[in-house]
């Protein structure tokens, strides 16, 4: 039998039984692993189109991309190899709208939320948290916070996690949730409004061109972007009469970094849990979701039954990233895989990663940077059991490159000295032996004259 490709809204789908089609996800394995509808599985559409894929014949196939623009096709595909196939319309974006809109009205579903925080996710979500902030004094009395909304689960729970904070009253300080739209379009703008009404965030929102302004960008779009957005947000944020903006970067994160600077830029360098703004004098930017594992977050989403957005840039509006192997994500993706890989055979890889942050010896490497300027072992090689190798500050550098510049010129100097004293010595001892001679001739002219 023939079938013909056609079209099912997020509407139409609640109305089939869901043991009558299968879900198949063309998305890139990086959007996947960050929100997919209920088990969907992952198909490339690459395989679709060249058959090579292992998709079951005995229910009808729903497919789904980002916003709908590709899927068609591989519908397409999939009914001319013989299976009854459709395409979700508006894509995943379009479901996720529909899902926060049946919960929009709905208190007792926030409070179920919160109530989740304080209980089941009260140790592995709030506690690391507490912990991050404690540990790293993240947080202090009078501090005014713009906590920076992207839309995706991690500034969503980061969130979450402020207003309980709060809650406790145990530190004055002042909240504002900051959210920049660097260009949504009208399916993502709204699905982080509703998400934010949803879980009672009062959101400040403010606008950019960043997305225009980075789309012609032939290399490194992302790394650009990035760098404007966090500009706008201090910048913002200062307005606000804010002295700290948070991001909601985490524990996965952080260890993701150390390993793509070691193997891609040849550096070792932590992602630091705060950072002074060089920029913006007085603003600091705190990374509070330091302690907290991915998994951890992906557990709080899913057991919630909450639908976030990824990436929401021009780059990916249009699906151009559904059928590729994670080439067109950043390296962090290869740097994710390759921390699982080493997990199967050790399990504390990821601890030992993050715990090399803070168990560096001085003493054993060949060198390091500070405010840019290189310092190699050689410099208290010599003096390495005088000196207790540390972190030096910028006083004790210059002190010490002070004495060790002071002991090479002695060393010169001696050397000088050294040098002319014994051509000296030379020199006279050729000048005696000439003398006597010259007396010993002088002598023996005198006998002859006598």
């Amino acid at each position: 039998m023939e079938f013909t490709a056609k079209e099912v809204t997020a509407e139409e789908l609640e109305q089939w039984p869901r043991e009558s089609y299968h879900l198949v996800d063309v998305r890139s394995e990086e959007e996947f692993q960050t929100g997919k509808m209920p088990d969907a599985m992952r198909v490339e559409s690459a395989q679709i189109g060249e058959g090579t894929h292992h998709i079951p014949k005995d229910k009808r196939i729903v497919v789904y991309c980002k916003y709908g623009d590709l899927s068609f096709t591989a519908a397409e595909e999939l009914c001319a190899q013989g299976y009854e196939a459709y395409s979700l319309a508006g894509g995943y974006g379009k479901w996720v709208l529909r899902q926060i809109q049946k919960d929009m009205n709905s208190e007792e579903r926030r409070e179920d939320i919160e109530k989740s925080l304080r209980k089941k996710f009260k140790r592995n979500l709030f506690g690391m948290f507490v912990k991050a902030i404690c540990d790293y004094q993240l947080v202090e009395p009078g501090d005014r916070i713009a906590v920076c909304i992207s839309g995706g689960k991690d500034s969503m729970l980061m969130a979450k996690l402020f207003q309980e904070l709060k809650r406790h009253n145990k530190i004055p300080f002042e909240l504002v949730f900051l959210c920049m739209d660097p260009g949504y379009n009208e399916a993502n703008r709204k699905v982080i409004e509703r998400n934010a009404d949803l879980l009672g965030i009062p959101l400040t929102i403010f606008e950019t061109n960043i997305f225009d302004s980075v789309y012609n960008i032939p290399k490194s779009p992302c790394y650009v972007c990035a760098r404007m957005r966090r500009g706008y947000l201090y910048k913002e944020a200062q307005k606000l009469g804010c002295n700290k903006i948070a991001l909601g970067h985490h524990f996965d994160d952080v260890i993701e970094t150390v390993l793509m600077g070691m193997l891609y830029a040849g550096q070792y360098e932590a992602m630091m849990p705060k950072l002074h703004s060089t920029n913006f004098p007085g603003m600091e930017l705190i990374r509070p979701l330091y302690l907290i594992r991915e998994a951890e977050i992906k557990h709080w989403r899913d057991y919630n039954g909450l639908n976030f957005i990824q990436c929401a840039c021009h780059f990916t509006e249009t699906c151009t990233t559904c059928h590729t192997d994670g080439q067109t994500s950043s390296k962090r993706l290869e740097t994710k895989k390759l921390i699982e890989k080493l997990k199967e055979t050790n399990p504390y890889v990821e601890r030992n990663i993050f715990s090399a942050m803070e168990n560096v010896s001085l003493n054993k490497i060949l060198g390091y940077k500070r405010q840019h300027v290189k310092h190699s072992f050689l410099e208290w090689y010599e003096h390495e059991n005088d000196l207790k190798i540390g972190i030096l500050n910028d006083e004790e550098i210059a002190a010490e490159d002070a004495r060790r510049q002071q002991q090479e010129l002695a060393k010169e100097k001696a050397r000088m000295d050294s040098q002319p004293k014994s051509e000296q010595a030379r020199k006279n001892a050729e000048e005696n032996r000439r003398n006597a001679q010259f007396r010993k001739a002088e002598g023996a002219k005198s006998d002859e004259n006598a």
